[in-house]
């Protein structure tokens, strides 16, 4: 079996930021660091290399892989932002409401924060880690 690539790194967040971010997503980013640092009460970690990922669970897929990742994160990704989450069920719906993005399995892409209604992304990232424990313990 392959190693898993996304890893917990002892790398600078900040660098990271500062390396990749505009001025405009640096400040989004910080917004959503402060949102994510509340909801977990977990400081930042890089996981990888692009990866601001905070907390972590240990999961087993049916095929027996196994791994570490992140309970939930975001990550630059060109001109756009992307939080990692999981939304399935009671979540799915809040969706709709949240503001200009676009959702894929796990990743929830956005140009700019002030494009969503940040108490429903609160309320996606509070269900995605609700989803994850249950999931996984």
């Amino acid at each position: 079996m392959t190693e898993n690539k996304t890893k917990a790194t002892d790398a600078s967040v900040d660098e990271y930021l500062d390396s990749r971010a505009n001025d405009h997503q640096l400040d989004d980013c910080r917004a959503l660091m402060s949102l994510l640092n509340k909801i977990t009460n977990q400081q930042p970690k890089m996981w990888g290399p692009s990866i601001v990922g905070y907390g972590s669970y240990r999961y087993t897929y049916k095929s027996g892989r196994t791994g570490e990742a992140p309970l939930t994160g975001f990550a630059i990704r060109g001109r756009e932002l992307v939080v990692y989450l999981d939304c399935e069920g009671s979540s799915k719906p809040l969706l709709p409401k949240l503001g200009k993005h676009r959702m894929t399995k796990s990743c929830l892409y956005f140009k700019q924060l002030s494009d969503l209604d940040i108490s429903i992304l609160e309320q996606l990232v509070v269900d995605s880690i609700d989803i994850v424990k249950c999931r996984y313990g």
